[in-house]
């Protein structure tokens, strides 16, 4: 049990920080590392996951998903939002095994996903395929360009990153402020504040701009009908999304086809 600890260890070995609330499946992965290069660092919530994440740099996080105060969705947000944290490897832990709560956590930015009660063998395998891969690709990435470390992002600037993110996911249908703001582990006035000091707008106005520049695209890329792209991005109506269309970009939707051809 020597290698559960609460802070990185300055060698070549590779750390590995799991956020869990459960101390019994955290002395649990500490004892299947025992016998490997391997070294554990431990949060017992998602807040405190995140802060340890930017300090310590882990190469790699055990993420639960269901804990008090943040869960394991909104942390990963998070930690995808923010440039100091955003290349780590997550690979999800969850006691469901639901086809939409997998998709829920690759979507929030996760490369894996484990369902507890885990077999050691299987997890000790995707780890380590993983850390190769992060491995590997960070060696690549060095090899192509020598930039200096970003010690991450505002505050405001990560959680419009992350509010973003499922934004951009749900376009047809994004959730209400407050059910955003909890996805990103913050309230509704927060968020707003920070889309205003961060962008300019409100969350209603960054949304709105979001599905008219998705919607420019797809008229430029696609064949779609006009009425379907309305629906895909979320306007009620072929005829609101027209008269939004026109008040943007200056022409309708079928004109700036037209222009195209």
């Amino acid at each position: 049990m020597d290698n559960l600890h609460t802070a990185a260890s300055p060698t070549a070995a590779p750390t590995i920080l799991m956020i869990d609330d459960s101390v019994f499946e955290q002395r649990l992965v500490a004892d299947l590392f025992d016998d490997r290069s391997w070294k554990l660092d431990v949060a017992g919530d998602g807040e405190v996951g995140y802060q340890l994440a930017k300090a310590a740099h882990p190469d790699m996080i055990l993420l639960d998903v269901r804990m008090p105060k943040l869960d394991g969705f909104a942390c990963c947000r998070l930690l995808k939002a923010d440039p100091a944290t955003r290349d780590i490897p997550v690979i999800f832990l969850s006691g469901a095994d639901a086809v939409a709560e997998r998709l829920a956590g690759f979507e929030a930015g996760g490369v894996d996903f484990v369902t507890k009660p885990f077999n050691a063998s299987e997890l000790m395998a995707r780890v380590g395929i993983h850390l190769a891969l992060a491995r590997r690709a960070a060696g690549a990435l060095a090899v192509q360009q020598q930039a200096p470390e970003d010690d991450g992002g505002d505050e405001d600037a990560v959680l419009v990153g992350a509010a973003s993110r499922v934004i951009d996911g749900n376009l047809a249908h994004v959730p209400g402020l407050s059910e955003l703001a909890r996805r990103v582990g913050t309230y509704r006035e927060r968020l707003t504040a920070a889309f205003r000091r961060n962008k300019g707008l409100t969350v209603f106005a960054y949304v709105r701009e979001r599905r008219l520049e998705r919607s420019r695209q797809l008229l430029r890329e696609t064949r779609m009908e006009i009425r379907d792209i309305a629906d895909l991005v979320g306007f009620t109506s072929a005829a609101n999304f027209a008269t939004a269309f026109r008040e943007w970009a200056g022409t309708s939707p079928s004109a700036f086809r037209r222009t195209l051809q």
